[in-house]
Parts: C-alpha cells; sequence; structure tokens
C-alpha cells in the first residue's frame, strides 16, 4: 500500500503538520501539530481518517501547539516524542512559547522514543534517529518502505537551509554533525518533509546546501 502524506500548514510560523497514512487504511498519524488544529481535524474528516497518534519531531512551541486540541478531540491518542525533548511538552519556558508571547503546553507523552527504535504507527514502521542541534532532543522518522525513502525530519533539514541553532541547548556544529551521519547515509532520491518550507531530496541537499558542507 503506498503511504500517503498531506502537508497542513499551520501560523503563525508556517509550520508543516503532516497526516500520514497507507491507501486503503483508516488509520492515520499526525506529525507535529502546529498552532491551527482544527485544519488537521478538517483534514482527517475529509479524508474519513481515524487519528490513531500524534508524533513530534521535537518540542518547540509551533510544533506541539495542536496536541491539546488533538487529544482533547481523541483522548486515546497517545502523544509520542524524543526522549531527550519530552520535558519541553509541559513547559511554555522550555518549548519557547513563553518567549515568544504565548503560554503553550501540551499534555505529557505517553510514550518516548530513542534512536534505534522503530516505531510502528498506523501501519507504517518508523526508524528513530536522534539529529540534535536545533533542539537537544530532536528525532527524524524514516519511512523506508515508500520508493522512495521518506524522512519526517522536522527543523533539521531545510531546502537550502537547516534549523536555527540559536536557541536553548543549540549547536551547529552537533547539527551538521547528525545531518551527515544520518541523513547523507540514505540514498540521494530520498524525500525529506521538513517542519517549514518546501519538501527537498538528501542529494539536492548534500550538492547545493551551503550549511552542512565542508
Amino acid at each position: 500500500m503506498p503511504v500517503q502524506i498531506h502537508t497542513v500548514e499551520s501560523q503563525p510560523f508556517a509550520e508543516n503538520s503532516y497526516v500520514v497514512w497507507k491507501d486503503g487504511s483508516p488509520d492515520a498519524f499526525v506529525i507535529d501539530p502546529g498552532f491551527e488544529p482544527d485544519l488537521i481535524l478538517d483534514a482527517l474528516a475529509e479524508r474519513d481518517l481515524k487519528l490513531v497518534a500524534i508524533v513530534c519531531t521535537h518540542g518547540h512551541c509551533d510544533h506541539i501547539a495542536g496536541n491539546t486540541a488533538l487529544k482533547q478531540a481523541h483522548p486515546d491518542v497517545p502523544i509520542i516524542i524524543g526522549a531527550g525533548d519530552a520535558a519541553m511538552l509541559t513547559s511554555s519556558a522550555r518549548n519557547l512559547s513563553a518567549a515568544f508571547g504565548f503560554d503553550i503546553t501540551s499534555p505529557p507523552a505517553d510514550r518516548v522514543v530513542t534512536e534505534g527504535e522503530t516505531l510502528t504507527v498506523a501501519g507504517i514502521a518508523l526508524e528513530v534517529f536522534e539529529i540534535p542541534g536545533h533542539s537537544p532532543g530532536h528525532v527524524v522518522y524514516v519511512i523506508r518502505e515508500t520508493h522512495p525513502t521518506t524522512v519526517l525530519g522536522g527543523d533539521v533539514l531545510f531546502r537550502g537551509s537547516v534549523g536555527r541553532t540559536d536557541f536553548p541547548g543549540g549547536s551547529h556544529e552537533q547539527l551538521k554533525s547528525g545531518i551527515r551521519r544520518v541523513l547523507w547515509a540514505l540514498p540521494d532520491n530520498t524525500v525529506v518533509y521538513p517542519g517549514h518550507g518546501p519538501v527537498t531530496t538528501i542529494g539536492h541537499e548534500k550538492r547545493t546546501n551551503p550549511f552542512v558542507a565542508d
């Protein structure tokens, strides 16, 4: 069954949330619910999909702001995040919403993941890799059953750029090292679905991205 990925862009940070499901299956999960969760709920309803998990790449406010609304609509759905960013969910200081003039918190994680795990949600296997540097516990999820391979990448690698590293716990060298260790090892035609901006491929970024060059 082909994997379908629908993008929902949330303002005010133009953050990409993704609804992910397999053709023919009623189950779907959401990556990084942003500030406009009603758009996600509408996308699920329009496709007659059942939400089975909320999967977060990291704990910054623009990527978790919709968790509470989705959890209220679907109380039994687990919130999943990397172990290193789990504490950010429930703290407006740690998730940076306080610094931007918001007061965003999320319900706590129902499950935390670490590198080396394979998380199966909605019948789709997600390999977990840790790439800190934008946030201390940022993870990316790799789907190998798609053709080409897919990365649900959060704020690690963008088209022509990388995630900001001037937030608390950030490190450009750490981010660059993680990108090269994890993402450069994937096939060049691997498609990256980032937390902001358009999709890209590993090969394109290897050739053109100045922020990850030697």
